[in-house]
């Protein structure tokens, strides 16, 4: 009903809804062309949106979207079931190795962190669910200036196990092996019903 609209917070709305598309961020002039707003106005709802966390600004003053998306995302049910089937394996991952272990999935050229768990060493990577990046290359390895970050597919799945970390901390054979296991583990369940 009519009475019931916020205008604001539609325009809010209308500013999330230029996020569903292919590109990593947009540019304040996109948005603009987007949302058919006044940059004016978009500054000021933009400027919410990000002190929410909805959406980042990067060093170039692009916009793309925050972390908090994906965390309400995975309230979701089908969401909250696949966090209760692979969050075991990412805890004992990131024990076993004393790295950060994390659920990729991949959706073209996109990557974004699902699941992740970190270690308690201060030294360490720190991969947050809801961060995204873009692919470069055959696995959704994220360069890591000093570190590395190794990833195993989980088979018949958009999925990938990462374990990342300082590069002298992080044996690559040894990594290797934890994440064959990790995925050996998971493998036996039906991953391809949680589609990313």
């Amino acid at each position: 009903m009519a009475q019931d609209r916020v205008e604001a917070v539609e325009r809010a709305l209308t500013v999330m809804e230029a996020f569903d598309t292919p590109r990593d961020s947009l540019s304040l002039a996109e948005l603009a062309d987007a949302t058919a707003l006044y940059k004016s106005t978009l500054l000021r709802l933009l400027g919410s949106l990000e002190r929410f966390d909805y959406v980042q600004r990067d060093g170039r003053g692009r916009y793309r979207l925050g972390t908090t998306p994906a965390r309400l995302g995975r309230r979701h049910a089908p969401s909250r079931q696949l966090a209760d089937l692979v969050m075991p394996t990412l805890d004992a991952l990131c024990r076993q190795t004393g790295e950060t272990a994390a659920l990729l999935a991949l959706v073209g050229n996109d990557v974004e962190c699902r699941l992740s768990v970190l270690p308690e060493s201060d030294l360490r990577h720190t991969l947050r669910p809801g961060q995204h990046w873009q692919r470069q290359g055959d696995t959704p390895s994220l360069t890591l200036p000093g570190g590395r970050m190794l990833c195993q597919a989980l088979p018949d799945t958009a999925y990938w196990l990462s374990l990342s970390g300082p590069q002298g901390r992080l044996p690559a054979r040894e990594a290797r092996r934890a994440l064959q296991d990790a995925v050996a583990q998971l493998h036996h369940h039906e991953l391809q019903d949680y589609p990313p």
